[in-house]
C-alpha cells in the first residue's frame, strides 16, 4: 500500500467540538460581562488570588510534579514559581482600568479597555506556569481566557485551571472567567481561536502557525536557538557556571537554553575545562554520533523522547556510559547548517560548542548559526568589553540579547534585569511575529486614545526638507 493511501486523514472539527468551542466562548462573555464594571482594586485582588492559588510552594510543586509525570519533560523542581511572582509583581505596578497614561504635552490621555475573550495555547513544556501567567494578565484586564491545552499534559493544565477557578470562585468572581477546552484536539483549538478575539500562542512552529491563520489577532512565538558569545574579557567561572544552569534548567525545555557557545580561540580550553567542572559531559567523535541519532530522526526532527529529559535519560538512549554528576553534553562542532543538527536548536540538555579565531569571526559564527535557525528569538554575550557588546547587538537577528545572564532565566524577565516578565516572547518579522517584545500587560488590552486640541505644532519648510529646500526640483 503506498504511503499517501496508508496516511491517516487529517482529524476535522466535529459538532461537539464546536458546540464546546461556542458553549466556552458563551460562558466567557457572560463572565466578562459580570466584571465589567470592576475598578483597579477590584482586577488586581484576582490577579493575586489565582497568582497565589497556582503560585504558593506547595502547589506549585504538585503542578510540577504532575507534569513530568504525566509528559516526561522537565524537572520537579518548582523553578518556573518565580515567573507568577514576577508577572504578577509587572502586573500590579501597572494601571489598565480607566485612564492609564495622560501626555500633557500632547493633549493625549488613553483609557484602557479589555480586549475579549483570549484563545491561550499551552504548550506541553510549560504546563501549568503558561496558564497561570497568562491568567494573571487577562484578569488584570478584565478579559476572560479559554486556555487549550497540548494533548500531552492536559490533565495538568486542567488541574491548574481548576486551581485557578476555585481561586475565582473564593474571591466572588465568576469562575467561567478561566475555563480549559475539553478534550483537546487540533480541530478543537482552531475553533477556539477562530471564535476567541485574540490568540496567545506559546509552543511550537505548528501551533503559532495556526494562531496567525485563524482569522483573529494573535501573538505567537519563533523558535529559539540561543547562542552565546564568550569573548576573552569574559570571567570564564562565571559564563561557565551560567550556562550550565541555563542548558539543565528544566532540562533545557526552555527556548532560551543555552542552544550554542561561541568562546574566543584564547579562553576556548579554559572554558571547555570550566564546562566540565560544571557538570558537561564533553563527548567524543563516537559518542557525538551516537548522541545525534538519539536526539534527531533521520529526517533532521527532534525525537519527542528527549525533549527536556536528564541527560542519564539520553545516554541510556544513546548507548553512551555517561558518568555520575554530569548534567548535560558538551559537543564540539565546526559545522553549521540545517544538515548540521548540534548547530540548531536542541530543547534538550545539549549544547554546541564553536571556537572563533577573534571577535570578527564570532560574529560571523552567530550570522551562520542565524541563518540556520532561530531568527528573531535571542542571544547573549559573556564580555566587558562594550564595543564588543554594542557590535553584536548592532548585527545579531534577534528581538533581545542578555548581557551576563543566565539566558534561560533573563530573556523572559527576572529579578535582576528590566526584561518584562512573561512566558511568552516575541521574535519580531524575523521570526514571523507581528511584535519583538515580551508579551506582558500592554499586549492583553484595547487603548482608546482621547486627543484634545494643543498650540500649533508646525516646523517652517526650511526646517523640514533642510539642504534640500529652495533647490532645482524634478
Amino acid at each position: 500500500m503506498s504511503a499517501a493511501v496508508a496516511a491517516k486523514p487529517p482529524k476535522v472539527l466535529t459538532e461537539q467540538e464546536r458546540r464546546h468551542a461556542q458553549d466556552l466562548l458563551q460562558r466567557a462573555r457572560a463572565a466578562m460581562q459580570a466584571v465589567a464594571g470592576y475598578d483597579q482594586a477590584a482586577v488586581d485582588r484576582l490577579c493575586r488570588a489565582v497568582g497565589w492559588a497556582g503560585g504558593n510552594l506547595p502547589t506549585a510543586t504538585r503542578l510540577a510534579n504532575m507534569s513530568v509525570d504525566e509528559s516526561g519533560m522537565g524537572g520537579r523542581e518548582p523553578t518556573r514559581r518565580a515567573k507568577v511572582q514576577g508577572v504578577l509583581r509587572d502586573a500590579l505596578r501597572q494601571k489598565s482600568v480607566g485612564i492609564i497614561e495622560e501626555i500633557a504635552g500632547k493633549g493625549i490621555v488613553k483609557y484602557a479597555k479589555p480586549a475579549g475573550v483570549i484563545a491561550s495555547l499551552v504548550p506541553v513544556t510549560s504546563p501549568y506556569v503558561t496558564p497561570i501567567t497568562t491568567a494573571i494578565y487577562a484578569l488584570k484586564c478584565a478579559n476572560a481566557v479559554v486556555f487549550s491545552p497540548h494533548p500531552s499534559s492536559r490533565k495538568t493544565t486542567a488541574e491548574t485551571v481548576r486551581i485557578m477557578r476555585a481561586a475565582l470562585k473564593k474571591a466572588g468572581a465568576p469562575e467561567d472567567l478561566i475555563q480549559c477546552a475539553e478534550n483537546p484536539s487540533i480541530p478543537l483549538a482552531n475553533e477556539i481561536m477562530r471564535v476567541c478575539d485574540l490568540t496567545i500562542a506559546t509552543g511550537g512552529p505548528a501551533m503559532v502557525r495556526a494562531a496567525y491563520s485563524s482569522g483573529k489577532p494573535a501573538y505567537g512565538v519563533g523558535a529559539g536557538n540561543a547562542t552565546m558569545v564568550i569573548d576573552e574579557t569574559a570571567d570564564v567561572i562565571e559564563a561557565a557556571r551560567n550556562s550550565a544552569i541555563s542548558k539543565t534548567n528544566d532540562y533545557g525545555s526552555g527556548c532560551s537554553a543555552d542552544g550554542n557557545l561561541v568562546i574566543d580561540a584564547s579562553i576556548y580550553a579554559a572554558m571547555l575545562d570550566r564546562l566540565q567542572a560544571e557538570g558537561g559531559y564533553l563527548v567524543n567523535a563516537v559518542e557525538k554520533a551516537k548522541l545525534q541519532v538519539a536526539y534527531w530522526d533521520t529526517e533532521g526532527l527532534r525525537t519527542a523522547d528527549t525533549i527536556a529529559r536528564p541527560a542519564t535519560v539520553v545516554a541510556a538512549k544513546a548507548g553512551i556510559a555517561l558518568p555520575a554528576g554530569k548534567t548535560f553534553f558538551v559537543v564540539e562542532e565546526t559545522n553549521i547548517g540545517r544538515e548540521h543538527p548540534f548547530s540548531k536548536e536542541k530543547l534538550g540538555v545539549v549544547m554546541g560548542v564553536f571556537k572563533a579565531r577573534d571577535f570578527d569571526d564570532a560574529l560571523d559564527l552567530v550570522r551562520r548559526i542565524f541563518e540556520t535557525g532561530g531568527r528573531g528569538h535571542s542571544c547573549g554575550i559573556y564580555s566587558h568589553n562594550d564595543e564588543h557588546i554594542n557590535r553584536l547587538a548592532l548585527m545579531a537577528p534577534v528581538s533581545r540579547i542578555m548581557v551576563r545572564q543566565v539566558q534561560s532565566r533573563a530573556n523572559a524577565g527576572n529579578f535582576n534585569n528590566g526584561m518584562p516578565m512573561t512566558s511568552s516572547m516575541g521574535c519580531g518579522i524575523w521570526g514571523g511575529n507581528i511584535t519583538n517584545e515580551n508579551i506582558s500587560l500592554k499586549h492583553y488590552m484595547n487603548v482608546t486614545w482621547v486627543s484634545r486640541p494643543i498650540p500649533e505644532d508646525r516646523p517652517s519648510e526650511a526646517e523640514l526638507f533642510g539642504e534640500f529646500y529652495n533647490t532645482e526640483t524634478f
